[in-house]
């Protein structure tokens, strides 16, 4: 792959990255979690492709796009607040029991962290859920930084949230990589002013990465953390 950034000189000094379908296959927890706040209203189990299609932006997207399937609008909020309350009940019952490390995660993080770079992890998940599934899966170490969906006033794709880390770190944007698996993460980062690299095996609302706009598709985080240093390498 060519330099992502070849026309910016100045050093990467941070990497923000989601958690999601970008470090952790979580699909199996939302499944379980979902089927099981579903039972409770007397409705079948659906399928974890369909649940992917919702996924990423959101509890409450998630739960409304799940009782919108049996729901008109009307009947989809009256329902609302039972299903949040039994999903997230389910949830933090199963938290992370179903996930499991997408390959090359720890050894990018260790790789980046090794160069010298800022890790800052940015998710749509509840703060509740994403604190205790990193640490359970051995990630918390990495990171200085965590925000969930609810951590701020607004979620990706909306910026605050990076523009957030940016502060936290006292960087400009323009230092800053994020990397995820979605439209969602690529909408922030260029709102942000952030560079972005995208990972093609995630969740991403049922469309190709490739019709995302970002500065380049990565295999992996070990294939990011090279990037990040080759370009590194040539700014300095």
């Amino acid at each position: 792959m060519t330099n992502f950034i070849q026309s910016i000189h100045a050093p990467i000094r941070a990497v923000i990255i989601d958690l999601d379908g970008t470090m952790l296959d979580t699909l199996p927890d939302f499944h379980v979690a979902i089927n099981a706040m579903r039972g409770q209203f007397g409705y079948a189990p659906i399928t974890r492709e369909a649940i992917a299609l919702m996924i990423g932006k959101g509890s409450e997207n998630l739960i409304r796009g799940v009782l919108a399937l049996e729901n008109d609008a009307a009947g989809v909020e009256q329902r609302f607040d039972d299903a949040m309350a039994f999903y997230q009940g389910h949830y933090l019952a199963i938290n992370g029991d179903h996930s499991a490390l997408y390959e090359g995660v720890i050894d990018g993080l260790e790789a980046m962290q090794a160069d010298g770079l800022r890790l800052a992890c940015v998710t749509n998940k509840p703060i509740a859920f994403a604190t205790p599934l990193l640490a359970q899966k051995g990630l918390a170490p990495y990171f200085e930084v965590v925000y969930g969906g609810d951590s701020l006033p607004r979620k990706k794709p909306d910026p605050m949230p990076l523009l957030q880390v940016c502060a936290d770190f006292d960087l400009a944007p323009s230092q800053v990589v994020a990397i995820g698996d979605s439209s969602n993460d690529a909408e922030a980062a260029r709102a942000a002013g952030c560079f972005v690299l995208t990972v093609p095996y995630g969740y991403n609302h049922g469309r190709a990465i490739h019709e995302t706009d970002s500065d380049g598709i990565v295999t992996s985080l070990v294939e990011a953390s090279m990037l990040i240093r080759s370009h590194n390498n040539d700014a300095h």
